[in-house]
């Protein structure tokens, strides 16, 4: 179905790009004398990172867009809890690799990271504590949840500019968290390379809200494209379609069209109401009615007629 296209290619693609990123933004750890140009798809030995795979995963969607006929950014717009949720879960594990953590802290909350960590900074004591940098952004991710799906029952942001938001509220929060980590990074115009990335997605998320309200101020009445549309509701109009047609070309041997419900009417009428025209045509006589006393039959009244019939009656036999 649609979701599955949908999952298939953002996940695939949103993997591809969160290991390309990490490897572009680490780029000594896999090039160089001495380094194994293999390592850089041994992401089995962890390397991943959420803005690659959110360019990999966008990547995904459009394609998965134009094969289904689903509008890229109403689709987009959906993921936007779900993207939030998983981003929070997929901190617990920095917790478990006891990784990507902040500087040393006196905080009752501080994580304490064996001195026998490759990522432990040189020059501290062991039992030092350290920011849990991971929980901060989980909490704020989940924070997100509950403040953006409020905004949505309130604005019914649409077109994108729900996914604006995600940017906003995201990068906020990523560009607080991430300067208070410490392990190396790559540095652009003083920056880390993800503090960087978070301004952008901040920026962009601006951009993209200003940019669909001009575009489109009325409300999205349809999440498909010009020209395309649900195919469930397709197939059924082609199925309700061809029993309209099916009906219609449908003959009474005697050359009239059949009628459907009163066929159905003859069929089950108890066998002493009923009299052989011949042609496969019957006469029905009605059963007693409320207004009728004694179970009397008007003997002479057939309860429908063919209408081209000289002897009158009902079909006998329904189309098949």
């Amino acid at each position: 179905g649609v979701a599955i296209d949908f999952m298939v290619w953002s996940v695939v693609l949103g993997i591809i790009g969160a290991r390309i990123y990490h490897v572009v933004t680490h780029f000594g750890d896999y090039f160089g004398p001495g380094k194994d140009l293999w390592k850089v798809f041994a992401i089995w030995e962890g390397g991943i990172a959420i803005f690659g795979a959110l360019l990999g995963g966008a990547i995904g969607v459009l394609i998965a867009s134009r094969l289904t006929g689903v509008r890229f950014w109403s689709f987009a717009d959906a993921l936007v809890p779900g993207l939030l949720l998983a981003q929070a879960f997929g901190r617990l594990g920095n917790w478990f690799n006891h990784e990507l953590f902040g500087g040393p802290t006196t905080l009752p909350w501080g994580l304490e990271i064996a001195s026998s960590n490759p990522a432990f900074p040189v020059g501290l004591p062991e039992g030092t504590l350290f920011h849990p940098t991971f929980l901060y952004e989980l909490l704020w991710n989940l924070l997100g949840i509950v403040v953006l799906l409020a905004i949505e029952r309130r604005l019914k942001p649409r077109w994108g500019t729900f996914l604006g938001m995600y940017f906003i509220w995201y990068g906020i929060g990523r560009a607080v968290v991430e300067s208070i980590r410490v392990d190396p990074s790559l540095i652009i115009l003083g920056l880390r390379t993800n503090v960087f990335t978070a301004l952008v997605a901040i920026v962009a998320g601006i951009v993209l809200i200003l940019v669909q309200r001009r575009r489109h101020p009325g409300i999205e009445t349809s999440v498909y494209l010009p020209g395309r549309r649900n195919p469930v509701q397709s197939i059924e109009e082609e199925r309700g379609g061809g029993r309209l047609a099916f009906r219609r070309q449908s003959r009474h041997p005697c050359g009239v069209g059949s009628v459907a419900s009163s066929t159905s009417r003859s069929e089950h009428a108890p066998r002493k109401d009923r009299r052989d025209l011949g042609s496969g045509c019957v006469e029905l006589r009605p059963h007693a009615g409320p207004h009728q006393s004694g179970g009397e039959r008007r003997e002479n009244e057939p309860l429908a007629r063919h209408p081209q019939c000289a002897r009158g009656g009902v079909p006998q036999h329904s189309p098949r």
